[in-house]
């Protein structure tokens, strides 16, 4: 019998189909990924595993089977019993998924024993266990600690962990290395196949990434609209797609080991520095637990050109552009905007930020966002306020009519051009995007690198464009400047980093970025298990 067995499901939302007569195995120990665009329904098929539909109004209809239970006709008790104790879900957010006022481990004891009705201790003890196989160090002590003392990689371990306690027979993965950096990305995949070498669980991985999938999966099924395109073992798929949207999906993967095509870009760029960084240097904190975020950085920006700045999380990449906008004042250094020191915000270098949900008002219409720094300089005539907000709103592929409309009416790439809507309204001379397409799918995140890429050729703006991902970077940089620990440890132009990187960081920074073949991902991941030489 196989682990999962879905036939002809569907999901309607009102009058929205979802998912339409979707049907697949995955067998005991197997590992199967869904792919496809934000949209395409995967999320929902995996909340169907669990049934997770029951209850909101959604319709869902054909049959599905997990682990030997009928989810649609099992009781509530069965679906408790199912939930946790033989199918677990690692959602992509664990800040959401986690109790911020409990510890992590009495967080994860309490599901064990909910599930087998285990001691106090004993379940303490079992929570201890799996969060050292997870790999968190000093797990006894880092038990006691509460989610926001972990860092982003290690609460997606403890919710791995969660998901481990009670042994399941299948783990459901929604979007589990979304918001991480390539490194500890990599290190979560290898966990993930370790697990299921160790365990013998089946793995179902939901992912708009196709590398990750690559690194990952057994099978890959590509959906679009709800329905499937493509379904196949990974190789076959990824090396030779048979349908037309799975090759588009593809050839929208950014390609760290492609150079970048320029477009006219390059050309464009003028010897004339915009903005210059001089030994800036951010600490946080006082007395002992001061540590500087960014420790004596330098760097120049011309107009016209584009800086790609990348590292692992902490490394100081945000501070750096947050400093270059002036939303932070250095402790030491200085920023000088053509040939000025300059304190404070600067309407001439704009920000566009990697969450636009959080950085637009909920309660205001997108066009009164977007009219903000028109309002800040004095602007005071109404009519041309709104002129210049439609104005803008076309400008980045939206409709003027998107005026009054609300950040929750829209998808998060329309969300994010509207970011940049905002960033535009002030005629800045250089924009900093901070990580602005981490959370999109690949073809969405290709439109907005695109629409950045004409802005910069038709206004002339300068881009500091910084990110984890180092496919991205490559495809959009001119030059790039590598972050650890809050230090520059190389840059130089885009191609000459990584092709012939000089840094030992900027090496392991590389190798770990996800390969779309499997057979290059499996030798990757032979090679990081390998002792370090020391």
């Amino acid at each position: 019998m196989s682990l999962v067995h879905v036939t002809d499901l569907t999901v309607d939302f009102g009058d929205l189909r979802a998912v339409d007569k979707l049907s697949f195995r995955l067998e005991q120990g197997a590992a199967l990924a869904l792919v496809g665009e934000s949209g395409s329904g995967k999320s929902t098929v995996a909340s169907a595993l669990l049934g997770l539909h029951r209850g909101t109004g959604a319709r869902v209809g054909g049959s599905v089977e997990v682990a030997g239970t009928d989810v649609h006709r099992a009781s509530e008790d069965a679906l408790r019993r199912l939930r946790g104790a033989k199918a677990a879900m690692v959602f992509q957010d664990p800040l959401s998924s986690l109790d911020p006022y409990y510890a992590i481990g009495d967080q994860i004891a309490e599901v064990y024993r909910v599930h087998t009705r285990a001691s106090r201790r004993a379940a303490r003890a079992r929570a201890v266990d799996v969060l050292d196989r997870v790999g968190i160090p000093d797990a006894r002590r880092r038990s006691r600690s509460r989610p926001h003392e972990f860092s982003g990689g290690m609460r997606q371990r403890a919710l791995i962990a969660m998901a481990l306690a009670c042994e399941p027979e299948l783990l459901i993965a929604d979007e589990p290395t979304t918001a991480l950096d390539v490194t500890v990305q990599a290190q979560i995949l290898d966990l993930l196949h370790t697990l299921r070498e160790e365990t013998g669980m089946g793995l179902l991985l939901v992912t708009h990434d196709v590398g990750v999938a690559a690194e990952s999966v057994d099978e890959i099924l590509v959906m679009r609209h709800g329905r499937v395109v493509e379904h196949g073992p990974v190789g076959a798929v990824l090396g030779a797609p048979a349908q037309p949207y799975t090759r588009d999906l593809l050839g929208a993967v950014p390609r760290v080991d492609a150079p970048r095509v320029t477009s006219g870009v390059s050309a464009e760029v003028s010897e004339e520095v915009v903005i210059e960084a001089s030994g800036l240097r951010r600490e946080f904190g006082r007395g002992k637990r001061a540590f500087a975020a960014v420790d004596d950085v330098s760097l120049t920006i011309r107009r016209g050109e584009t800086l790609g700045v990348v590292g692992e999380s902490g490394s100081g990449k945000t501070t750096l552009g947050r400093m270059l906008v002036g939303l932070l004042e250095p402790t030491a250094g200085e920023v000088r905007y053509e040939g000025h020191a300059r304190v404070g915000v600067n309407p001439a270098v704009q920000m566009v930020f990697q969450d636009p949900v959080s950085s637009l008002n909920p309660r205001r219409s997108v066009g009164e966002s977007i009219a903000d720094p028109l309002r800040a300089r004095g602007e005071q005539a109404e009519g041309h306020i709104r002129g210049r907000v439609r104005e803008l709103l076309e400008r980045v592929g939206l409709e003027a009519a998107h005026y009054d409309r609300y950040p929750h009416e829209f998808s998060g790439g329309q969300r994010q051009r509207v970011g940049i809507a905002r960033a535009l309204a002030a005629d800045p001379r250089v924009i900093v995007c901070d990580e602005p397409v981490s959370a999109l799918d690949v073809t969405t995140q290709a439109q907005v690198v695109a629409l950045l890429g004409e802005l910069q050729r038709e206004l002339g703006l300068a881009l500091v464009f910084v990110a984890h991902d180092l496919a991205v970077v490559r495809q959009v940089s001119d030059r790039v400047a590598v972050m650890r620990h809050g230090r520059l440890v190389e840059s130089g132009p885009a191609d000459e980093v990584y092709d012939n990187p000089r840094d030992p960081y900027t090496k392991q920074l590389l190798a770990a970025v996800p390969a779309l073949d499997p057979e290059i991902a499996a030798r990757r991941r032979a090679i990081r298990r390998e002792p370090a030489v020391r």
